[in-house]
């Protein structure tokens, strides 16, 4: 790693060619130095653990996360061992069970997993239900609950969804249904009436563990039904839970929480699990989408997870259920392909109105001083790509964006919301619908969905500047690339890559190590496919390096690149493995750049 000044402003970039500061990665270099001595482990990678807060004692643990020393006895969540019992209860006496999943990554891989579950166990009667975004909207409803009333159902289990759902849950109640709810997003002190809710952001849940998705939560739901069958003597199969975690680590990254403690065992050990192929429907997805290598955070992130949100954004979430839990590989093919086709009408819906999008938020921008939330709503806007035009504007702007689509007819308006770091839009949500502005809304830290009446988006924008101007007004004065190093190209090997991973999986919570590298030119620069720019950067020294920025055709970044000529730029990103047509060999996924000062 190359010996640069531990400067605020790293390699003195105060705007870089997408407006961004750079700066360096907080990082004590006593503690690196020791991890490095102590384990003997090399410098730069006792660096990387150093800056992740990573103690001395601890990197061990970290660089080899095991379920077995990082899961929790299931039942010290609340609610868990009595939720327990009594799903195993049901599995025991054979009894109707049905279950209600979210529409996205999380409730599609949790529905699927208590499904095969289940049926391992030799339950049959059961009936999995995830409504339709657009004809029920979010989480468990009166129908719902009724058509499970008549077809015998005494027990319901809610995946990603229930913890606000206080009314439909007395509803049900009252048909004679007993719920168990199974939830990870914010909640009110209220609970809900139901048998058991199974939330580690339950405001009385003490267990640590809020950092899970669902599905985290619910593989150690099983955990603990697994061990109350064991406790009542049960003499049925024990199937190995270790075969969901595929689907546990798909969950985990799509729903961008954070990748530490046991959200990091579920993600290595998932892959390990996907790595085998054994799914049919994650393996025909993986070859509809032209993935080649063996999946990684990434593959996961953007390359399936969107393709499975496909079905429940333009069609049925249905789709994606059948995919995870298809048994035979032309089925699964069938549906892929499908799931594939639905993905690419995503994507043209999607381009269309974020440019619309932005268009008014530029103007909302314009016409204030200082940061500010952005709430954007246009007539008929797809209520699927409601959640993506939210997150193109937040990385567009770097401020929170909601985008909410009008039914004019009803004078109503429903949408998402996605936040930065630093600003909880959970928590503003939820303020929201206590006054009374939101009709409903709920959501985490990072991610929210919410109603209201048209008329009220105004004031809806009004309290979220009051309640986040205090976060909004901490916030660093320009957007920041905080950059863990700097390194010429011949540095960035192979090698160096295999030994970063160590420190993965990287994500939300845990970033992926971005390194510097100063003052190499831009060779080669081209277009490669209809958005990326590929491109090779030379050192001083005549080294070079293979890079490639993503979806920048048309971008302030791209367009750098492209127009670099023989000046040198600094240039920033991560490293990967570039293994297209059997390389073996680093690359630079290229995040930003700059010009150096003059």
């Amino acid at each position: 790693m190359l010996d640069i000044a531990n400067d605020r402003n790293f390699l003195g970039v105060t705007s870089s060619v997408t407006g961004r500061r750079w700066v360096q990665r907080p990082m004590n270099s006593r503690i690196a130095l020791a991890i490095a001595q102590r384990h003997d482990l090399p410098e730069v990678l006792g660096r990387v653990l150093a800056s992740r807060n990573v103690g001395i004692d601890e990197a061990p643990a970290f660089l080899d996360p095991r379920l077995r020393t990082l899961m929790p006895p299931p039942d010290t969540l609340r609610d868990m061992a009595k939720g327990a019992r009594r799903i195993a209860r049901a599995i025991m006496e054979n009894e109707p069970l049905g279950i209600i999943g979210d529409y996205d990554v999380d409730g599609t891989c949790s529905t699927a997993m208590f499904l095969e579950f289940l049926h391992a166990c030799g339950l049959r009667n059961v009936h999995a239900h995830i409504p339709h975004r657009t004809e029920e909207g979010y989480g468990p409803s009166h129908a719902a609950m009724e058509k499970f009333a008549e077809r015998g159902i005494r027990l319901v289990v809610t995946l990603d969804c229930g913890a606000m759902a206080h009314d439909v849950l007395a509803h049900a109640a009252g048909l004679g249904l007993e719920t168990v709810v199974v939830d990870h997003h914010q909640m009110g002190d209220a609970l809900p009436p139901a048998h058991a809710v199974i939330n580690p952001n339950r405001p009385d849940d003490n267990s640590g563990q809020g950092h899970l998705c669902a599905a985290g939560v619910a593989f150690l739901l099983l955990a603990a039904v697994m061990r109350s069958l064991v406790d009542e003597g049960w003499q049925g199969e024990r199937p190995d839970l270790l075969q969901w975690l595929d689907l546990v680590a798909l969950a985990t990254v799509c729903d961008v929480v954070p990748l530490r403690g046991l959200n990091r065992a579920y993600v290595r050990q998932g892959l390990r699990v996907m790595a085998k192929r054994a799914r049919p429907g994650l393996a025909a997805l993986a070859d509809a989408a032209r993935l080649k290598r063996p999946p990684d955070v990434y593959a996961l992130g953007f390359v399936l997870g969107p393709r499975i949100n496909a079905a429940g954004r333009i069609g049925h979430a249905r789709e994606a259920l059948e995919l995870l839990t298809a048994r035979d590989l032309t089925t699964a093919q069938r549906l892929a392909a499908r799931l594939e086709s639905l993905n690419r009408e995503r994507q043209e819906i999607e381009a269309e109105l974020v440019e619309q999008a932005a268009a008014e938020a530029q103007k909302l921008l314009d016409e204030a001083t200082g940061r500010r939330p952005l709430v954007v709503a246009g007539e008929d806007w797809h209520p699927g790509v409601l959640g993506l035009i939210a997150s193109r504007l937040k990385e567009r702007f770097s401020v929170p964006a909601i985008a909410l689509g009008i039914d004019p007819q009803r004078n109503e308006a429903v949408g998402s919301a996605r936040s930065i770091a630093g600003v909880d839009i959970g928590r503003a949500v939820a303020q929201a619908v206590a006054k009374g502005i939101l009709t409903r809304g709920g959501g985490h830290a990072m991610a929210a969905g919410m109603g209201l009446p048209s008329g009220r988006i105004g004031d809806l924008q009004a309290f979220l500047e009051e309640v986040m101007a205090e976060d909004l007004a901490a916030l660093p004065d320009a957007p920041e690339l905080t950059v863990d190093g700097a390194l010429a190209a011949g540095g960035a090997t192979a090698e160096l890559v295999g030994l970063l991973d160590r420190a993965g999986p990287f994500g939300a919570g845990n970033p992926a190590p971005v390194f510097a590298f100063p003052a190499h030119r831009i060779e080669w620069a081209s277009v490669v496919g209809e958005r990326h720019v590929r491109c090779t950067l030379r050192a001083g020294d005549g080294s070079r390096l293979r890079a490639i920025a993503f979806r920048a055709v048309g971008t302030e970044l791209g367009s750098a690149l492209l127009d670099a000529g023989a000046w040198p730029m600094h240039v920033a990103g991560r490293l990967a493995l570039d293994d297209w047509n059997g390389r073996h060999d680093a690359q630079l996924l290229i995040t930003d750049a700059a010009r150096p000062a003059s």
